[in-house]
Formats: structure tokens, sequence, C-alpha cells
């Protein structure tokens, strides 16, 4: 089958930063579905991988988690599929990617493709809405309210991948006030589309900005991106005994500044499930088919911003490029071999 990998980590500029190879068809087992890939996304988190994760020697590396494609065959413990269905999940961070003609996935991360989508639009959807739900619901708990504080959200970053669903789901699924971050005008535009009632400018100092939109302090911020950068200003701004998400990886974080509030501090992972087969890794095969019920019903939609063609080494190294550059909004989706 036909694939993209690499084999040591590179700029993205090097000429085999990443390579079309051809690997052996892999088979399922257990309750494995073996997925032939229709369109796939890619995510930060492929673009640091391949920058700094040594595979093993003279291996290749398959990256790529976001999928969207049809179910070929089944392990012989299956149980929620068959043959012929369309799905759409984020893979495993310690398995093969999805930047192959077919891949193996777990068929609890995995859920049906939302029937109102094309394979492009559903590939967008599935790891940034697992982080953002996750991070919304199961670790900032947005619907139990902080006393005293204001019933609203920063979320940082509002026009990145992760961002453009979270500012969704609040505004969909909660009574919050939605205050989002976006420096330029296109991503201002499409954080306004997405449903944030205010949006803040990142490249200038949040504490005043919010404090200006005379709200009072929010309960909860979620940091997508440079939460380093912007520590400082978080806590200045949250509430007493709010509640503070991120996901990005910054070198160091002090957290001594959210001490005299008693601000809570959660990261998110969505590969922490599958990674360590977590007694409740089947709750991210019943949220991708949440996600796809509030897709057909109009709640929700797409990210997907840019489909740069089809699965190559070429075009991933576009979409590579183009997330390192920082000037990405939504997601960045390939579609077919």
């Amino acid at each position: 089958m036909r694939a993209v990998a690499y084999y040591e980590p590179q700029p993205i500029a090097a000429e085999t930063s990443l390579v079309d190879i051809d690997l052996p068809k892999p088979e399922a087992q257990g309750r494995d579905l073996l997925v032939a890939v229709k369109a796939i996304s890619v995510n930060p988190v492929d673009t640091k991988i391949r920058a700094g994760a040594k595979p093993e020697a003279g291996q290749p590396r398959v990256l790529g988690w976001d999928a969207a494609g049809i179910v070929v065959a089944t392990g012989p413990d299956v149980r929620h599929f068959k043959v012929g269905d369309e799905v759409f999940y984020a893979g495993a961070v310690d398995r093969p990617g999805t930047n192959a003609e077919y891949h193996l996935v777990d068929e609890r991360i995995a859920g049906w493709k939302p029937k109102s989508l094309d394979f492009s639009a559903a590939a967008a959807l599935p790891l940034t809405s697992i982080t953002a739900w996750e991070t919304l619901f199961d670790r900032l708990h947005i619907d139990a309210p902080v006393a005293g504080a204001a019933n609203a959200i920063l979320i940082v970053g509002g026009a990145g991948g992760v961002g453009s669903i979270a500012v969704q789901l609040a505004r969909k699924l909660t009574n919050l006030t939605v205050i989002a971050t976006a420096s330029r005008p296109e991503t201002r535009q499409w954080v306004e589309e997405l449903g944030a009632h205010h949006v803040i400018d990142h490249s200038k100092p949040l504490a005043a900005q919010v404090e200006a939109l005379g709200l009072g302090a929010p309960a909860f911020v979620f940091s997508t991106t440079n939460s380093d950068t912007h520590r400082m200003e978080i806590a200045a701004l949250i509430a007493p005994q709010g509640r503070f998400g991120l996901i990005d990886d910054p070198k160091s974080y002090d957290i001594m500044p959210f001490k005299w509030k008693s601000v809570s501090i959660h990261w998110e992972v969505m590969f922490t499930r599958s990674r360590y087969e977590t007694a409740d890794i089947e709750e991210q095969h019943k949220l991708l088919n949440k996600v796809a019920e509030l897709v057909d019903a109009g709640t929700l939609r797409t990210t997907l911003a840019d489909d740069l063609g089809t699965i190559s080494a070429a075009n991933l190294k576009k979409a590579h490029a183009l997330i390192e550059s920082g000037r990405a909004r939504g997601k960045i989706v390939l579609t077919g071999f």
C-alpha cells in the first residue's frame, strides 16, 4: 500500500523530510478496524513528531492521526462496526499513522462518520473535537459554575483547529459568554462566524482587553497555544477558584502565579485514553458519535479550511509548512491518493 513517512527528524524544507513509500497492507486483529483511508487532516502534533522524534533505526515512521474512511475488514472481537461502515477517528499516538492507504484503528476510539459530510469535511473533525470536548467537559467542567465568577470562557487561539471546535461547543452547548482570541482580520472573522461573542487580540495584553468587556473575571480559560507567553496575563484575568486548561507544550511552566487564586490547572492530551487503554477508553467512541449527531443536526460545522489535494509527500510537506508558519486557520485536509 502507498504511504508517506519519514526516516530522520528534519526541517520540513529538507528534500527527504517526508517521502512516499510502499508498505505491506496491515491485518485487523482483536478489536481493530482496517480502514481504507479516504481523507486525512494534519495537526500540530504531526509537525512536532516529524521534527523531533527519531524513528527506530532504518524504519520509516508513518504520521497522521485524523482520518475518515470505509471499514474493509474487522478483527474477531469487533462489536460496533461492520465492513462497509463509514468511520472517522483520530487514531493512537503509539501506532502507525493515517498517512497511508489502509490503517488499523481500535474500534473503541472510532465513530460513525457524519452522514451530512463528505470524507474530507469529516476528516477535519476528530482530533480537535475530542481535544476540545475533553478539555471543556471532562477537565474544566464548564457546566459547573464558579461562585462569583463571570459566566464566561476565554479561548486563547480561537481560530486554530482546537479553538475552532471549542468556540462552537461552548457557544452551542452552554450558556457561557465566549471570548476568543485572534489577531488578523481573517481569523477574527472566522471565530466570529463560529459563534464567539467577543474577539480580542492575543498579540496584545489579554487582561486589560478582558476587563474592558465589562463582564467580570471569567470562570474558565482554555489556552490552545503560546500558554507560556500568556501565563501571567491568564493568571491576572481568571476568576478566583477558576479553572484553566491547556494543551500545548511549553518547555517549562511555572504555576505559582495561580496559587493565591486557587486556580485549578488541567492538562489535556486526547491520546491518554488510547495510550493507556484506560477503563473509559470507549468514551471516545461515544464522543465522536455525539459529534456526528451534532454535525448532522446542524449544531456544529466542520472546521475544514484548506484542502491541499491528494495524500502525498509533496502535499503533506505543504501542510506541515503551513502549520509551522503559525498562520493556519481551522483544519488542513488531504483527500485520496
